[in-house]
């Protein structure tokens, strides 16, 4: 199979991992070369994501590199599988590779948790809301991208209905709950679909009020995407250039020690819901 030339964010994720599974072994490239039965190139190029690796050489890796993890291999196993074509890669070429990165690991998540301050989740937001959002990009978005943007935004929420959706935690922020993009008609229905969504079984939402005082973080938006084991969870937030992907084990300790902090700030699921309900009426 010829090379990749641009690499989803999960097979960059694969091999990572089977480059720190080496390295924590102290096996060289050369060594791991021999053992697949490849040139040293070849090791290169899987450790970036551009070429893939079958089963049984995956398997003898980690097997030579002592890495007795047997859920975690088995991950690793399932991630290099020949990857099924997702429904966002209709957009490929026309969206950008991050933004399709994050629907891609949004459907293998087991589970997701989420922080926002300003802006409400992009799984939870209303098509006028997302609108609205779009149009305060910079610099100005064409209005065929802004109608791509939003078809692929409402697409991403499908990951959160039927009987397989993962569990979906969210703290949003008083505050973003106060902006009214879009106007007041607009907002008022954001807060009512909110209110709505956090009736399903598997979405908690958790209001942090302008009263729960200071949180811990840079107040910008972090999605926790949990892995099949905790070892292969990524958190992505959103920056001025684009979304960034974290992974190593300092960084998802570090986030998932704000969330829990900023989870116990917030007021409870009932509680949360009541607050939204009072929000939307003064609208």
């Amino acid at each position: 199979m010829p090379p990749r030339t641009a690499p989803t964010e999960r097979q960059k994720r694969l091999g990572a991992e089977l480059r720190r599974i080496r390295l924590a072994a102290d096996v060289s490239a050369d060594s791991a070369a021999g053992l697949l039965g490849v040139d040293r190139t070849k090791v290169s190029a899987i450790e970036q994501g551009i070429r893939t690796i079958s089963e049984e050489r995956l398997r003898s890796l980690a097997c030579h590199c002592d890495c007795a993890d047997e859920a975690y291999v088995d991950a690793l196993v399932a991630m290099a599988q020949p990857r099924q074509r997702g429904w966002w890669e209709r957009y490929r070429g026309a969206l950008s590779a991050p933004v399709l990165d994050i629907a891609e690991l949004e459907s293998h998540a087991t589970r997701m948790r989420c922080a926002h301050s300003v802006h409400i989740p992009g799984l939870l937001q209303t098509s006028d809301h997302a609108l609205a959002l779009f149009r305060f990009v910079v610099p100005t978005l064409p209005d065929k991208e802004i109608a791509l943007r939003l078809t692929h935004r409402l697409e991403r929420q499908q990951v959160l209905e039927g009987e397989s959706a993962p569990a979906y935690v969210a703290v949003v922020h008083e505050a973003a709950l106060r902006m009214q993009f879009g106007g007041r008609k607009v907002a008022r229905a954001q807060l009512e679909h909110l209110a709505e969504a956090a009736e399903r079984d598997n979405i908690v939402l958790r209001v942090l009020t302008f009263e729960g005082g200071g949180f811990p973080g840079a107040g910008q938006t972090v999605n926790y995407l949990e892995g099949p084991v905790p070892r292969l969870d990524t958190v992505q937030v959103d920056s001025t250039h684009g979304p960034d992907f974290l992974h190593t084990e300092a960084q998802l300790s570090k986030y998932r020690a704000q969330l829990d902090w900023m989870e116990r700030l917030s007021l409870g699921p009932e509680a949360s819901r009541d607050f939204i309900h009072q929000l939307a009426r003064q609208l």
